[in-house]
C-alpha cells in the first residue's frame, strides 16, 4: 500500500501517513464494511480517497512554474522522436510488443514499469496515475488539479508515450531483470 502511496503522492511521509490514515478510516469504519467487494478492494478504496486529499494538499503548495520546466523537456524529447512531416524516424518507431498478457504475468515488469513511472515528470505521472491506476474520469482529474480537459489529454499523451519509450528500452529491447 506504501509503494502505490508513493507512487502517486512522490512523497514517503506523506503515502505513509496516507496509508495510515486509511487503515484507521477502515478500522474505524469497519462496520460499515459490508462484504459487497473484498476487504482489500474496501480498503484500497479508502487509500484512494486518501491519496486524492493528499494530492489536494499538494497542489496547494507546489507553484504552477515548478510543472512548466518538466513539460518543455518532454516536449523536446517528442519532438526528437518524429520527422518535419509528423512522421516516425526510424530509428524511433515502436517496437512490438509481444504477448501482452505474459508480460503483465512477469513480476519483473513492474519493477521496470515503476521505475518507468518515477521518471515521468512529477505532474505527468500523477495525472497518468490519476486516470489509469486510480480511474477517475477527465472531469474528476481537471476538478482536482485545477487543469483543462485539453491539458489533461495532451499530459496522458505524453505519460504514454515516455512510458511506451521508457518500457521499450527497459523491458521489450533486450536483457530483462530477474
Amino acid at each position: 500500500m506504501i509503494a502505490f502511496a508513493r507512487m502517486q503522492l512522490r512523497d514517503t511521509a506523506l503515502a505513509e501517513d496516507a496509508v495510515q490514515e486509511a487503515l484507521a478510516a477502515a478500522l474505524d469504519g469497519i462496520d460499515r464494511f459490508s462484504g459487497a467487494s473484498a476487504m482489500k478492494t474496501w480498503v484500497f478504496g479508502i487509500l484512494r480517497n486518501k491519496i486524492v486529499d493528499g494530492i489536494r494538499q499538494q497542489a496547494r503548495s507546489t507553484p504552477a512554474s515548478a510543472f512548466a520546466a518538466d513539460d518543455e523537456g518532454l516536449d523536446q524529447a517528442f519532438e526528437a522522436l518524429f520527422k518535419e512531416n509528423a512522421h516516425w524516424h526510424p530509428v524511433a518507431r515502436p517496437a512490438a510488443w509481444g504477448d501482452p498478457e505474459e508480460t503483465l504475468r512477469e513480476k519483473g515488469f513492474w519493477a521496470v514499469f515503476e521505475t518507468c513511472l518515477e521518471h515521468l515528470p512529477a505532474n505527468t505521472a500523477r495525472v497518468f496515475m490519476l486516470r489509469e491506476v486510480m480511474e477517475l474520469d477527465t472531469d474528476e482529474i481537471c476538478a482536482e488539479l485545477e487543469i483543462s480537459a485539453g491539458n489533461c489529454h495532451v499530459i496522458l499523451h505524453r505519460a504514454r508515450a515516455a512510458l511506451r519509450g521508457c518500457l521499450e528500452q527497459g523491458w521489450f529491447a533486450g536483457e530483462k531483470p530477474c
